[in-house]
């Protein structure tokens, strides 16, 4: 029978680092992952960005059911089904989240992960290629790098931030993140930096660690405690077996999948599909958020965006640069240049995000009719929407049920409107007038409250960020479902670490936030005394209730 010392579920983003923190602690761990090798250029080369997450090879497939606030359109959600999980199918933009954030996160409950608290984590996985920096890490697994910016149209953007009123930060996972800058990627040496490649492929190598592929069914529970993992793999059912813990990792759309079958989550759910209830927790599949974006395309005077290489000779080139030299157009993700601000005065601090692209082209690849154009993706960040995530029937094989209620909060509609003006007003500035010939969508015609209404309920995207489905809270708060050192409540033995146990979203990308968790995760797993909490607080607009910028 195979066993160890513990035993993770998913070999994504917070698993990979727990098994390395684990392994290093000379542990033996064994991985548990569905998805296979990420050898290949479309992973590895992070230009090609937008294949993984559409091959059914990378990629779960899961969607919501039709969202009654989006006209009934089911959304696609891809996960990563592979090792390095969703980090291996991303778009590589790396931030963190702001300070706030995580001040909220132990307001709500989730004690010892304020900002001063998770800061020391973030340190430790990064290695930083942006200088010396109070905030930063420098000699961490992660390598965090910028993008050369070669294109006019990033500098482009960030001064018109600028003359928009707008700050520009030098570093937004820093001290500052209101504004318009350089974005930041899991990019090093012209390859995407998965969790895979930082953490995972040199655990495997200490001799500690194994990754063990199969359909992860259940958490085996004995007389009130995990002590395995039931496991499909070649044909047959068999229990993989955990000394110490067994550790849930494998997403927030499947981790509170398993739990369900494995008997915790909502009594009630549960009987409807025959599962007997070992704990009864209401919060599990519940709190489910995301961020939703729209893609603003503008049509280009210029012939310098990406569109002329968007045929197949052109990315052959690309290609077959980026295979010999690791150089070039395929070196990097194009999301180069970014923003936060704040919807309006009140707001204490960014609730808008920007990915500018010096394409107008969909994340599947289809690129704009118009040729030549390029657009920004962006979208409230603190929805007040929530949704859910339940069983589809007592099959681990099915897809769980996915409904994130978007735009079910008028909040959202007032926000997502906001979030379209002011971007116009970015775009009509001095710095964007030598690139933009006119706006293609939502296109000029639509001002109305009402058009912009009807552009979003049929335009809006998900920003592939699922989480909260497992919440962190106090133990005696009926809807939290692991307690602030990552352990399911009322079950011996099992903890659960990746994007579910968000109290709520963090403003940005959750690659960063849910390595993060892993790491912290790792040392309360090992009884360590977390890092020493860092109290350096963030640079905020010292006018944000008088003033929107």
């Amino acid at each position: 029978m195979m066993q160890a010392d513990y035993v993770i579920v998913g070999a994504g983003s917070a698993g990979c680092a727990m098994a390395y923190r684990l392994g290093a602690a000379g542990k033996s761990v064994i991985v548990i992952e569905f998805g296979g090798t990420d050898v290949g250029p479309f992973i590895q080369m992070p230009a090609a960005l937008s294949y993984p997450m559409n091959m059914p090879m990378y990629d779960w497939g899961m969607s919501s059911e039709p969202e009654p606030h989006l006209g009934g359109r089911s959304l696609v959600t891809p996960r990563g089904k592979v090792i390095g999980g969703s980090s291996s199918i991303n778009g590589m933009v790396y931030v963190r989240g702001h300070a706030h954030d995580f001040d909220h996160w132990a307001e709500a409950g989730a004690d010892g992960w304020a900002y001063a608290d998770v800061l020391p984590y973030f340190k430790r996985m990064e290695h930083w290629h942006g200088g010396e920096s109070d905030y930063r890490g420098t000699d961490g697994p992660l390598h965090i790098t910028r993008g050369p910016r070669d294109n006019p149209l990033f500098d482009a953007f960030i001064s018109a931030g600028q003359q928009a009123g707008y700050p520009v930060t030098p570093d937004y996972n820093g001290a500052a993140q209101e504004g318009f800058g350089a974005m930041e990627a899991t990019i090093y040496k012209g390859q995407r930096w998965s969790a895979a490649n930082a953490y995972l492929k040199p655990a495997i190598k200490s001799g500690n660690v194994r990754v063990v592929r199969g359909l992860a069914q259940k958490v085996v529970i004995e007389g009130g405690r995990a002590v395995g993992v039931e496991v499909a793999r070649g044909g047959k059912v068999e229990v993989i077996r955990a000394d110490a813990e067994v550790i849930l990792a494998a997403s927030s759309l499947n981790s509170p999948k398993l739990l369900m079958l494995s008997g915790i989550g909502p009594a009630a759910h549960l009987a409807e599909h025959g599962i007997a209830v070992v704990a009864d927790r209401p919060g599990v599949g519940s709190n489910l958020q995301d961020h939703l974006e729209v893609y603003m395309q503008f049509a280009s005077k210029q012939p310098i965006t990406l569109y002329k290489h968007w045929n197949l000779l052109g990315k052959a080139l690309i290609g077959a640069q980026w295979l010999f030299t690791r150089k070039g157009l395929g070196a990097s993700n194009q999301f180069e240049a970014c923003g936060f601000i704040r919807s309006k005065n009140s707001v204490e601090y960014p609730d808008i995000q920007y990915h500018f692209l010096p394409i107008a082209v969909r994340y599947d690849g289809k690129v704009s009719a118009e040729g030549h154009g390029f657009q920004v993706h962006t979208g409230p960040m603190r929805s007040p929407s929530r949704g859910t995530v339940r069983l589809r029937s007592n099959d681990p094989a099915a897809q769980p049920v996915i409904r994130f209620n978007y735009m079910s909060d008028p909040k959202d509609w007032e926000d997502f409107r906001a979030c379209i003006r002011l971007t116009r007003e970015v775009f009509a500035q001095e710095a964007m007038a030598p690139f933009v010939k006119h706006e293609i969508q939502p296109g000029a015609d639509v001002q109305t409250d009402a058009q912009i209404d009807d552009f979003i309920r049929e335009h809006a995207e998900s920003a592939y960020h699922p989480c909260g489905t497992a919440r962190m809270g106090r133990r005696d708060d009926p809807m939290a479902v692991v307690d602030a050192e990552c352990r399911v409540i009322g079950v011996a033995g099992l903890r659960l670490a990746d994007s579910s146990i968000f109290p709520r979203i963090t403003n940005g990308n959750l690659n960063g936030p849910s390595i993060m968790v892993g790491e912290k995760a790792a040392d309360h797993i090992l009884g360590r005394a977390p890092l020493a909490p860092l109290n350096l607080g963030p640079e905020m607009a010292q006018d944000w209730q008088e003033r929107q910028r």
